[in-house]
């Protein structure tokens, strides 16, 4: 498997590797999959999540690797979940909504609290991760994105947004150029992913709202 590692080409004076960038490809279809809420955004995300690891490994990012280690396990819950959602759906697609204010404080609590306990220990051992505090951001981020996800939570998108902000420039610098030029795909992919849940969560609620006695 070591071809997965070796290098595909060079851009820009940028060396472009076979893992990064079949696995960032994946991760591209599986968002617009997700952004569809077509189930088969799951299986796309584990398969993406296997091959990144592999390119982790290779500029020893550990939170790279544990971020990719959650894409795996979150994605094989996420598809079970979304297939018992889609059953109850009118359309036969996950039914999408916003987080009550309870579950957005728990999500940005839950954020913080790992963020921290993860960093701690990426700096206790600074062989797992040449730029901790990054890395462990990243890391957990990324778990409340999915976890968001699979529950069909809008604010899953403003989670990816804000895991963006660090990772683009972290792959740049720590030799991922492609996962750093896909991610800025990524980001426009969440705004307008953002926009297609965030208007289908309103129309959700219109007919509650309606039917409640003035």
């Amino acid at each position: 498997m070591n071809w997965l590692n070796a290098e595909a080409f060079t851009v820009l004076g940028q060396d472009i590797i076979w893992s990064d960038l079949i696995g960032n490809t994946l991760g591209l279809f599986a968002l617009a999959l997700g952004w569809l809420r077509n189930v088969w955004t799951w299986p796309l995300q584990l398969v993406s999540g296997l091959v990144l690891i592999a390119a982790n490994i290779s500029v020893q990012q550990a939170g790279g690797v544990g971020k990719q280690l959650v894409v795996v396990a979150v994605a094989v819950w996420g598809w079970r979940a979304w297939q018992l959602g889609r059953r109850t759906s009118a359309d036969g697609a996950v039914q999408v909504r916003f987080a009550t204010w309870t579950e957005r404080g728990l999500l940005a609590a839950g954020a913080l609290a790992g963020t921290l306990a993860v960093g701690g220990l990426f700096t206790l051992f600074p062989t797992l991760s040449w730029s901790p505090w990054a890395d462990a951001y990243i890391f957990v981020g990324t778990l409340v994105a999915m976890y968001a996800q699979a529950k069909g939570m809008v604010e899953f998108w403003f989670a990816w947004l804000l895991v963006d902000l660090v990772g683009v420039p972290l792959n740049f610098a720590g030799g991922l150029a492609f996962s750093g030029l896909i991610y800025l795909v990524y980001g426009a992919l969440v705004l307008w992913g953002m926009r297609d849940w965030w208007i289908r969560s309103r129309a959700a609620q219109r007919p509650a709202l309606e039917g409640t006695p003035a």
